[in-house]
């Protein structure tokens, strides 16, 4: 793994894991979804440029983390475009970044403790490796290679 690869976040399979026929791949991303993760993968639109999408949205932080996803059978892989919208450090408007990001969004709550004291709990955490592990665990599972692009699918 070059450090394009690296850059972009593409995952190559294990040697010697067969490559399943793309019909196996789409259903094990929408296979994903479920009642126990946060996140929704559906089948993409003509105007989004996208066979797959998996999108999580948290609006209480003003929060939109978007994966792309196009399905590639002559290369065996599935191309990637991450996406996020998220609030900017000054507040005021949100920002748009593009590409893996490991990063990890937070919301703290004031409570009372056992004790009478105030004490900062955790609220709501969610980790863009939340959203992107199941998803590369089922494209590699399934002998493709995901692919991360920065531009365009």
């Amino acid at each position: 793994m070059g450090f394009k690869d690296r850059w972009t976040g593409t995952r190559h399979p294990r040697a010697g894991t067969p490559a399943r026929p793309v019909a196996d791949v789409r259903a094990a991303l929408l296979a994903v979804n479920g009642p126990d993760v946060r996140f929704s993968v559906r089948e993409g639109s003509a105007r989004e440029g996208a066979d797959l999408v998996a999108e999580f949205e948290f609006p209480p932080l003003d929060l939109v983390l978007r994966t792309r996803m196009r399905l590639n059978p002559a290369a065996h892989e599935v191309r990637v475009l991450e996406e996020r919208w998220e609030p900017s450090s000054e507040g005021a408007r949100r920002q748009y970044g593009r590409g893996p990001a490991d990063k990890v969004y937070r919301q703290w709550e004031v409570k009372a403790g056992p004790d009478g004291r105030r004490h900062r709990a955790e609220a709501f955490r969610f980790a863009t490796q939340d959203m992107r592990g199941p998803l590369q665990r089922a494209v590699l599972g399934a002998g493709w290679t995901w692919r991360g692009v920065l531009l365009r699918l």
